[in-house]
């Protein structure tokens, strides 16, 4: 009430060139009607006490007076009128329509939903001065004015494609991958896996899409939500049913679909490589258990046998006898000697580090670590460049005799177990380099090109 319907001096000198009470009540509250929520009042209509008091207060009268304003029709009328005259009011009709209805059809490929654009329309209305049409009139509108954004926006993206890349879509609903399912189906049936076998099968899907050769252009100004729901839509269908859909609609499905499809198994191949790397991690670190709890016994054996030499030192050294004998006594220096071994070797086992054990992944790594550098599009921010270089490297694009260790940070735990390695140093940088990848995914450091999830950062972020 304070924002609309506050009356302003220009306001008041003009409802009181209205005679009567009633009439300078009932001007005031069409006024506030046509400003907010920008329509016409309805005969009979019944108004908010708050908001006959706040007016009433304004123009000097009590909220009682309003009980007789519009006892003949033609009084709202020429009050209608007047308005429209001072304050330049129109009404939804002519040219003013015609303009509203263009702006609509630009907002609708903008909007979400039809309540969205409705509440567009109506604040359109307000900023124009036009008084609002029926609600059915705004919802045939809004949602005629929809469907024609959609059409649009689908003619677009197929006026985009070439006669071989429309041929080269519509294969995807004849061709059949194998096990009586065409291609289209086989291409999104896919997720996340946990091993090196779901790897490739990501691999073999997103291998396929990028021999397509489609790229985002086709895309280039279609709003995110209306890619979001033309993939839902691809989703939703079966090869059959959407062979039968309409040229345009069916081809701006099969290129959002390509081009999403595209994305999310790039990210559902950071997301495996991620669980295969805590799993080798986790893998490490049950090894590095079990020999300490493999070295238990033989910890108990040492530590009673070093309590049985100090005990016969610590006799010998009261009585001022001969350390020698006490020693040999004791079982000898040689197995003292063998005694301090083995303490060496029971301390080396129980500070390990898991990473004395990952290399036991190579493996692992090795079955789709090549295939995926070279088919993922990574983007390294500076800090991460010796990174990247390193994975080139593995991906069998570039070819060094020295492994390069710079991606590695000064005092790193890696260097030193690299340093240890001697000939299977190789190996365990290859896993130093994929284990990095993942945290460098995770921090944001590197990035796939066209990703929903692990995307780079600063298309996130909102521009000041």
């Amino acid at each position: 009430m304070l924002h609309h319907y506050t009356l302003s001096d220009d306001d008041l000198e003009i409802i009181r060139a209205r005679r009567r009470p009633h009439n300078r009540f009932g001007f005031a509250l069409q006024l506030c009607a046509l400003r907010y929520p920008g329509r016409l009042l309805t005969p009979g209509e019944v108004i908010p006490l708050a908001v006959t008091r706040f007016l009433a207060a304004q123009v000097g009268l009590k909220p009682d007076d309003l009980a007789g304003y519009a006892t003949r029709e033609e009084t709202r009328h020429e009050h209608l009128a007047t308005l429209r005259e001072q304050y330049g009011y129109r009404m939804f009709s002519g040219r003013g329509a015609r303009d509203l209805k263009g702006w609509l059809q630009d907002a609708a490929e903008g909007a979400r939903s039809n309540d969205d654009l409705a509440r567009r329309f109506v604040e359109q209305c307000r900023a124009t001065r036009t008084i609002l049409p029926g609600v059915t009139i705004i919802e045939r509108l809004c949602a005629d004015a929809l469907v024609a954004a959609e059409r649009r926006i689908e003619s677009r993206i197929a006026e985009r494609l070439d006669d071989a890349m429309r041929t080269r879509l519509d294969a995807l609903l004849t061709e059949d991958a194998g096990g009586s399912v065409t291609r289209f189906v086989w291409l999104r049936q896919f997720e996340a896996g946990q091993n090196s076998a779901d790897m490739n099968r990501l691999l073999d899907r997103l291998e396929f899409l990028q021999r397509l050769g489609l790229t985002e252009t086709v895309l280039a100004g279609v709003p995110p939500h209306r890619i979001a729901r033309l993939r839902r839509q691809g989703e939703r269908y079966f090869a059959g049913d959407l062979r039968d859909i309409s040229g345009d609609r069916r081809l701006a499905i099969l290129a959002v679909c390509v081009l999403e499809w595209r994305s999310a198994l790039a990210d559902a191949i950071v997301e495996t490589h991620d669980r295969i790397v805590g799993k080798t991690w986790r893998e490490a670190k049950s090894r590095r258990d079990a020999r300490a709890e493999d070295a238990k016994a033989a910890l108990k054996d040492t530590l009673q046998s070093f309590a049985t030499l100090g005990s016969a030192l610590l006799e010998a050294h009261e009585d001022r006898a001969s350390l020698e004998e006490a020693v040999d006594n004791a079982g000898g220096w040689l197995s003292l000697k063998g005694l301090v071994a083995t303490a060496a070797q029971l301390t080396d086992t129980l500070a390990a580090d898991p990473l004395a054990h990952v290399g036991h992944g190579y493996h692992r790594f090795r079955r789709y670590a090549p295939r995926m550098l070279r088919t993922l599009d990574i983007r390294a921010a500076p800090v991460a460049e010796p990174l990247l270089a390193a994975s080139t490297i593995i991906a069998g694009t570039e070819t060094t005799e020295i492994l390069p260790l710079t991606f590695l940070r000064r005092g790193s735990k890696w260097l030193r177990h690299l340093n240890a390695d001697g000939g299977d140093a190789g190996r365990l940088w290859e896993v130093a380099v994929l284990f990095h990848l993942r945290e460098s995914f995770r921090s944001g450091d590197v990035w796939l090109a066209h990703s929903r999830r692990f995307g780079d950062l600063k298309e996130a972020l909102v521009p000041a």
